[in-house]
């Protein structure tokens, strides 16, 4: 039996009363329930809304019912950012969120009209990456108490990521046997599905052992054969890993970037500045393009314009 005509306009009437606030929530709960994002990818998310969210209570002292919102209420959020000392990127990055709520909204029947489709995203800002230098790298590995489960894990995704170039997603899918202690290589499966093999060190080994003699403290299911382990038991998420890996890099760097993409750079930075190819460096870190890793070789023409400076007489 199909409602009549009042009761579906109440429901649509309740739809269109939807406040912003409940709406995120709703969002962010469908991102991980039906399209199933990954957790660096929800973060992002819910921050960016999160803040959308704080720009109208801060602005207007109000949480808007989302029909209410049109582009000229977006567009001086954007500016409310900037004013915060966000970045160009960093604001991309919102204005993508932003984008996928507002297409969610309209696609529910949400709202009758998407008053993001207007809105421009920013073009992305060609940065050199963050780097650590190799003193701050020792400082960092020597700041982690290796005698206890979470400092050993920790201890061995840092070099892992530093001593390999894995992205922290590669590491944290990395399963047990996806490392060949024999050989020396890890076996990584990066963007697009796409399998390699990378390198890893002695320190890297040394690290792995010492590892494997906590993991089963934190892992008590036999099944699980995620490499890295979370308190819960199960595999360490990206959120808890860039929190740790952020807070060991305070006091250790000036740099503005301490997340696990700092020791990525770090690690093709100092391939590239000590005489390795461009190409086997690419290769390594699972770069689709030779232009990916051209911005490292702008790093090493950097440092040689500083030797030049602080060496040359007649600079």
């Amino acid at each position: 039996m199909f409602p009549n005509a009042d009761f579906l306009g109440i429901i649509i009437a309740f739809k269109n009363n939807m406040k912003l606030s409940i709406s995120i929530k709703n969002f962010l709960q469908y991102c991980s329930d039906e399209r199933n994002f990954s957790d660096k990818t929800s973060l992002t998310y819910s921050i960016a809304l999160e803040d959308f969210k704080n720009f109208f209570q801060d602005i207007y002292d109000a949480d808007p019912e989302i029909e209410e919102i049109e582009i000229d209420d977006i567009r001086p959020f954007l500016g409310w950012l900037q004013d915060r000392g966000l970045s160009r990127n960093s604001i991309r990055l919102k204005t993508s969120a932003l984008k996928s709520f507002f297409k969610y909204l309209y696609k529910k029947n949400l709202i009758k009209i998407n008053p993001a489709r207007l809105l421009s995203t920013p073009k992305k800002e060609k940065l050199l990456p963050n780097f650590l230098t190799p003193n701050e790298v020792d400082n960092l590995l020597n700041k982690i108490d290796k005698n206890n489960p979470e400092g050993a894990r920790d201890f061995l995704l840092i070099q892992l990521i530093y001593g390999s170039g894995l992205r922290i997603s590669e590491a944290l899918n990395l399963l047990i046997n996806d490392i060949d202690k024999n050989s020396m290589t890890v076996k990584v499966l990066g963007k697009g599905n796409k399998e390699r093999i990378v390198p890893i060190g002695a320190h890297t080994i040394s690290a792995l052992d010492n590892y494997l003699k906590y993991r089963p403290i934190l892992c008590k299911d036999s099944d699980n054969l995620y490499l890295f382990i979370g308190h819960n038991g199960k595999q360490l998420t990206y959120s808890i890993s860039y929190k740790h890996i952020h807070n060991l890099m305070l006091g250790i760097t000036d740099t503005e970037q301490k997340s696990p993409h700092t020791l990525r750079h770090t690690f093709a930075t100092q391939l590239i500045n000590n005489g390795a190819d461009i190409r086997s460096v690419g290769e390594m870190l699972g770069h689709s393009s030779l232009s990916s890793t051209q911005i490292y070789t702008h790093l090493s023409i950097e440092k040689l314009k500083q030797t030049y400076d602080q060496a040359h007489p007649k600079a």
